[in-house]
C-alpha cells in the first residue's frame, strides 16, 4: 500500500509560515511608521499653554492641556480658530465652533475662563497657525509657550514651530497627548479610518511641508 506524500502538508506549512512572517512585518512597519510620527520637546514651565486645532481630537487636546494647567505648567491657555463648526447643541440652539467647544471642556476641566484668550482670525493649517500663535506671543512679550497637540501631529508640529520661531527669543516646548483617546493606537491605527487620515495622511502633509 503507498503511503500518502507529505509535500502538500509541507508546502501548506511553508505557505502559512510566509503569509504569517508577511503580516507580522507589515504590523511591524505600520507600528513604526506611527511611533515615528511621535514626538515631544517638553519645558518644565511657561507663559502659556497653546492647544493646537482640530476638530477631530478637540476632547483629547483639551483635557491634556488642562490637566498640565493645573499641574502648574502654565498659568494661560491659548485657543486658535480653524473656523470649523462641531454638531449641534440644543441648549445653544446652533452648531458652536470647534474653539468654543474647546473653551467649553477647559473650563468643565478647571481651567477658569479669564485664563484662556482665543486667537479669533481663521486659520485653515499648522503653518498658518503656528505664525498666527508667533505673533500674539511676540506683541505679548511673551518668554515661552508649551503646545499641545495629538501624538502623530507632532513631529510635523515641531517642525513647524522651529521654523517659525527660529528668529525669535521665545522658548518653544511640545507634549503630545498620548494616542488611545481620539487618536487610535499605533499598534491598531491600520484597523480605523481615523488612523489611515491621521498616520499615512501625515505623511503626506510632512512631504508637502518639507517641499513647501
Amino acid at each position: 500500500m503507498r503511503l500518502p506524500s507529505l509535500l502538500p502538508v509541507r508546502a501548506n506549512k511553508k505557505k502559512w509560515g510566509v503569509l504569517i512572517l508577511a503580516a507580522f512585518l507589515a504590523w511591524l512597519l505600520a507600528l513604526v511608521a506611527a511611533r515615528f510620527l511621535i514626538v515631544e520637546a517638553p519645558i518644565a514651565r511657561a507663559d502659556a499653554i497653546v492647544i493646537m486645532s482640530g476638530s477631530a481630537v478637540v476632547n483629547e487636546r483639551a483635557a491634556f492641556a488642562a490637566q498640565l494647567y493645573k499641574s502648574g505648567r502654565a498659568p494661560a491657555v491659548i485657543l486658535t480658530n480653524d473656523n470649523q463648526r462641531s454638531s449641534w447643541s440644543s441648549a445653544e440652539q446652533r452648531n458652536p465652533f470647534y474653539y468654543e467647544r474647546a473653551v467649553a471642556l477647559l473650563t468643565a476641566a478647571g481651567v477658569p475662563r479669564e485664563s484662556i484668550t482665543i486667537l479669533p482670525q481663521p486659520v485653515s493649517g499648522t503653518y498658518e497657525e503656528v505664525t498666527l500663535v508667533s505673533g500674539y506671543a511676540q506683541q505679548q512679550k511673551l518668554h515661552s509657550i508649551l503646545v499641545v497637540t495629538s501624538a502623530y501631529h507632532s513631529r510635523r508640529t515641531l517642525w513647524t514651530l522651529r521654523q517659525v520661531f527660529a528668529n525669535s527669543n521665545i522658548d518653544v516646548g511640545l507634549v503630545a497627548v498620548p494616542p488611545g483617546i481620539q487618536s487610535p493606537s499605533p499598534s491598531t491605527w491600520w484597523l480605523h479610518i481615523r488612523g489611515w487620515r491621521m498616520v499615512a495622511g501625515e505623511y503626506a502633509k510632512m512631504i508637502y511641508y518639507r517641499l513647501r
